[in-house]
């Protein structure tokens, strides 16, 4: 005869300490839980309420400068390390970690339009509106202290040119880098002259950036309207798109180095694939005013953008409509912003002299937190996922509160597009067949591609 005999180790069940909690044994068959969706969608609405509840991401302002902050650049080497340029020409070094200025780079004359550091990380290059290029000792952290190689605040070489610089960027792998001006020039660390120069046409060159993948390959706007696609290569630009509107600055994603997103003055921001400029991947739209300055996380997820309307928004790099957006009551024209490099926060530099630091997921939690505690936002944000399609749920997580001059500015957009497409649709209607086709926006925005 066969018997069956109930065993239990006291292991299971007994907790190793007092401050432990008891173990809980549930049985996950489904036929014993026939309302385990509809617990899992409270569960869902109170997670997505929750996250509103605890949305609190500005973490504080760096003040220092006297002018608005016109250009930042990251440090590769240093986490916790950002620079940022203004408009009397003060370069600053911060430590967001404390939100101080812990080094001062004295020496522009003018405007400091771009900002950019070396790929080792040891060399900062700044250029601006008195024709000059400079460049300096990046300071090391040490224990309390920045210290730098010769401990002066003074530039390493000084290269004047003829014309003022607007951007500055330098390659991810090499010893060249760029600046924009009335041409796009090429120079070397150690020559006083530009190795190389292009130009395609007479306007100014305002946006430059290296590609993250190849290091010969660049992209530049300019203030024709134009996109042009460089490879220093080649002795000639490769090819270039004419928009209707300018773009003020251009981001490629890392993790997909043949794409990337251009900032425009139409309140836009467009992600193109490099090898087929004749039609924008993605339009990305929210803003209501123009578009000044983006970049791409780390993660190349998503982007984030700062506008002329006071707002900063995060959008994901695929989607058209941005998931957050952030913005003071103080908070004036945002002229530039940046991704940490560990993509938990966006710096953001705005008219008002101010550099403000953000949590790059509103509702994060600051601080350790304990297995359970991060078990638990992990449970939270996947029933969410789960249920994020829902009327409900979907209303919650979308919604937030405006500015009211935003708010109308919103509604009145939204009126102009409506009646622009409406009027298109009528004409279409009221023309012969086929005498009218209807253009993608994708494709509305671009006048001609040039190669």
């Amino acid at each position: 005869m066969k018997v069956k005999v109930i065993s239990r180790s006291t292991d299971e069940f007994t907790r190793e300490r007092s401050q432990d909690l008891q173990r809980v044994f549930r049985n996950f068959d489904p036929n014993l839980r026939t309302q385990e969706k509809a617990v899992e969608y409270v569960r869902a609405i109170n997670a997505a309420k929750l996250d509103r509840m605890f949305a609190k991401p500005f973490i504080g302002a760096m003040d220092g400068h006297l002018d608005a902050v016109s250009c930042m650049a990251k440090n590769p080497n240093h986490l916790k390390g950002i620079f940022s340029g203004s408009m009397d020409g003060d370069i600053r070094l911060w430590d967001i970690a404390n939100r101080r200025t812990v080094f001062q780079f004295p020496g522009h004359q003018g405007a400091v339009r771009g900002l950019t550091s070396s790929s080792d990380g040891r060399i900062l290059i700044s250029c601006g509106t008195d024709c000059t290029v400079r460049l300096w000792n990046i300071p090391i952290p040490s224990l309390n202290s920045y210290e730098t190689s010769n401990n002066s605040s003074e530039p390493l070489a000084v290269y004047v040119w003829k014309n003022a610089f607007w951007a500055v960027d330098h390659q991810w792998d090499g010893n060249l880098f760029a600046t924009a001006g009335a041409q796009l020039n090429i120079w070397d660390h150690n020559r006083s002259q530009p190795v190389s120069s292009f130009e395609w046409g007479t306007d100014s060159v305002i946006s430059v950036r290296f590609n993250p993948g190849e290091p010969n390959v660049l992209a530049t706007s300019a203030s024709d309207r134009s996109i042009t696609l460089y490879d220093l290569r080649m002795s000639s630009p490769v090819r270039k798109i004419i928009m209707q509107t300018k773009t003020n600055s251009i981001c490629w994603n890392p993790r997909e180095p043949m794409n990337f997103t251009a900032a425009n003055e139409d309140c836009n921001c467009y992600s193109y694939d490099s090898r087929r400029l004749d039609e924008a991947k993605c339009v990305h739209r929210d803003h209501v005013s123009a578009v000044m300055d983006i970049d791409f996380s780390p993660s190349g997820r998503e982007f984030v953008t700062g506008s002329y309307d006071r707002t900063i928004r995060i959008f994901p790099y695929n989607g058209g409509h941005s998931r957050e957006i952030y913005h003071t009551k103080r908070m004036q024209r945002v002229f530039c912003v940046r991704f940490s490099c560990d993509a938990s926060y966006v710096i953001s530099g705005s008219d008002d002299t101010n550099l403000r630091l953000w949590k790059a997921k509103a509702s994060e939690q600051l601080g350790v937190l304990l297995p359970r505690e991060k078990r638990k936002h992990e449970y939270q944000e996947a029933v969410k996922n789960r249920y994020k399609h829902l009327p409900e749920v979907k209303r919650i997580v979308r919604h937030r509160h405006l500015p009211k001059p935003i708010f109308k500015a919103a509604a009145l957009r939204r009126t102009i597009v409506d009646a622009e497409r409406k009027k298109a649709e009528r004409r279409k209607a009221h023309s012969a067949p086929g005498s009218i086709s209807t253009v993608p926006l994708r494709r509305r925005r671009i006048i001609k591609e040039v190669e």
